[in-house]
């Protein structure tokens, strides 16, 4: 792969949406026109996955279910988008993917986490990012800034689900400390600053810069 592949997590109300666009802004204006996608989602059978997912008519979901739903919309997204944009060199940021599940499915959940790792590796073939952004959100703050304009399924779990996602996220980065940055609440200003610090050296790979404060 000759591209970069950049992704977004975080609990629910962490702010992913927003940074993710702000790199997005600061690669334009570095002439780097960017491939951004989210799960699940990204693709026309993504988003049909999504409304089953995130829709409220379908709480009767298992977890299992739930974890097949969230890699066959992701299965679709690589294959379709994320791959052919790397070999082609692009930029590719994503708002969540294979953390998501585990943190998610696996530590919210409670699913076997050999059978997450599993699946995310047959639905991504074994792609990981090369830089993850973990946003860390306090799960009642969070949930409540998400779940403004009315809760979508996951968010309306309880909190008790939230809090085990979030130490997911921090057993994820911890383990993975290369790939996986755990990036402090803060101000959207403050965060920004550190995302763009974080990702600058990973663009510079590939000729991209952006400066470590995003200019």
């Amino acid at each position: 792969m000759s591209g970069v592949f950049i992704t977004f997590e975080g609990g629910d109300g962490a702010g992913k949406t927003t940074q993710m666009r702000l790199l997005a802004e600061a690669l334009l204006r570095a002439g780097v026109e960017p491939v951004t996608v989210r799960e699940p989602g990204g693709t026309l059978t993504g988003e049909s996955i999504r409304e089953i997912l995130l829709g409220p008519a379908h709480d009767e979901l298992t977890a299992v279910a739930e974890l097949f739903l969230f890699a066959a919309s992701r299965a679709q997204l690589t294959a379709q988008v994320i791959r052919p944009a790397l070999e082609a060199g692009r930029v590719v940021l994503c708002d969540r993917y294979a953390d998501s599940t585990t943190a998610y499915q696996g530590y919210g959940r409670g699913l076997d986490l050999g059978l997450v790792r599993a699946v995310n590796d047959a639905a991504t073939g074994g792609l990981a990012p090369d830089l993850t952004f973990v946003l860390d959100v306090e799960p009642r703050e969070g949930v409540a800034a998400a779940s403004a304009s009315g809760p979508d399924r996951m968010e309306r779990q309880e909190i008790a689900f939230h809090e085990r996602v979030r130490d997911g996220y921090a057993a994820i980065a911890a383990a993975e400390p290369e790939r996986v940055r755990l990036v402090a609440r803060g101000s959207v200003d403050d965060v920004w600053r550190e995302v763009a610090r974080l990702a600058a050296p990973v663009l510079e790979r590939i000729g991209v810069r952006i400066g470590e404060d995003g200019r």
